[in-house]
């Protein structure tokens, strides 16, 4: 048997890592500045992480949601606390894809239609409803195309109210910045408005927090630089650290039914130790914070580079805008500078994902490079 070839691959091998740090199998260290789609939240083998795990799996790897789990209350008190979301519950899952799924599973039972609303260039998963909702035709096989969905511009009022008032909507989705899609954003008006016609139209709105969650945008959830308040948040990559977990935050206005979700796998022992390891980190090392302040000076630093057309993005998921594509210039990163960088659906666009604790050091290391191979 061998692989089924999805994935385009760099002739990379990575066999161990700390904190930003990656080493291969002949020995050479990498900066990892892409966390792995967004995935590495407190940075690699964190010493906390890692303790939690072990002690976890000594005691328990897994057992179904038939029985009592006190990890899982745990985690939703604490998730609640640190993201100041207490008036929502938390159903666990195992992705991004299968968070999004369950969220427009619920707006559709909440409000018995089955329309989406979603954006241009956004992104929410790869499988059934999600992937509907995921503005890719070539990822969109047939099957999903079942799935009616109107996608509409960002920041485009006119457009959102004409259709938002048909009373065919179950559900709007948002990414507050999208991640694959290029890191483009709503704006405050346009993101209030969005919540306002959705309350106004018995809409369920969804945010997106998959990518742009967990502190990565400089507050806990990116939906919060714009004061609103969503029925439904999704979660999963900085959530676990690389541990797949995935979540979804449903206001307490949705009541729950024996039997209206569920999953095998999602909210197991080892899944919650890694979530509750990474809350800690979160909060002890004031990463949050952190994110916000290195985004600012990642932000000043980029200005001085005459390269770079824009700067998008915000906290520490930011994008670098060339007036070129970048193919070139992330294989120059990665096999002369030895760096990981990231691409979007935009291919004038490298973006940076990195832990939430890497430091003004590091971020001077990854443009001292940048300069190099733009000469």
């Amino acid at each position: 048997m061998k692989l089924f070839d999805v994935y385009p691959l760099y002739d990379v091998t990575p066999v161990s890592a700390k904190g930003i740090e990656v080493w291969d199998d002949k020995g050479q260290k990498y900066l990892d500045f892409y966390g792995g789609h967004a995935v590495i939240s407190i940075g690699h083998t964190h010493p906390h992480y890692v303790a939690k795990i072990k002690d976890q799996l000594d005691k328990m790897a897994f057992y179904s949601n038939s029985v009592q789990n006190p990890l899982q209350e745990e985690l939703a008190e604490k998730l609640g606390k640190l993201s100041d979301c207490t008036d929502y519950d938390l159903f666990m899952c195992n992705s991004g894809a299968e968070a999004n799924e369950n969220a427009l599973k619920m707006a559709s039972f909440h409000t018995g239609k089955a329309k989406v609303i979603s954006f241009k260039n956004s992104f929410h998963g790869r499988t059934s409803a999600a992937v509907a909702a995921t503005d890719n035709p070539s990822i969109n096989a047939p099957i999903n195309q079942q799935q009616e969905v109107t996608f509409l511009p960002l920041n485009d009022f006119e457009a959102f109210e004409k259709v938002i008032t048909s009373d065919a909507y179950c559900a709007v989705i948002l990414e507050a910045i999208q991640g694959v899609g290029g890191l483009d954003e709503p704006s405050t008006e346009f993101y209030q408005f969005i919540a306002k016609k959705c309350k106004e139209n018995n809409v369920v709105l969804i945010a997106d927090e998959v990518q742009s969650g967990y502190g990565r945008s400089g507050k806990f959830f990116a939906f919060q630089h714009h004061n609103i308040q969503p029925d439904i948040i999704t979660i999963a990559k900085g959530m676990g650290n690389g541990f797949p977990v995935g979540g979804v935050l449903l206001h307490e206005t949705f009541k729950p039914s024996y039997g209206l979700l569920g999953t095998t796998f999602g909210g197991n022992h080892l899944a919650c130790a890694a979530c509750l390891a990474v809350l800690d980190v979160v909060d002890n090392e004031n990463l949050i914070a952190n994110a916000a302040s290195l985004g600012s000076y990642f932000k000043e630093k980029a200005v001085e580079i005459p390269q770079i057309k824009n700067v998008k993005g915000r906290g520490l998921m930011i994008g670098l805008e060339f007036d070129f594509e970048v193919a070139d210039l992330r294989k120059k990163l990665i096999y002369d500078e030895h760096i990981f960088t990231g691409s979007a659906k935009n291919k004038k666009l490298l973006r940076f994902l990195p832990a939430l604790n890497i430091t003004k050091e590091h971020i001077d290391l990854f443009f001292e490079a940048l300069k190099t191979v733009l000469k």
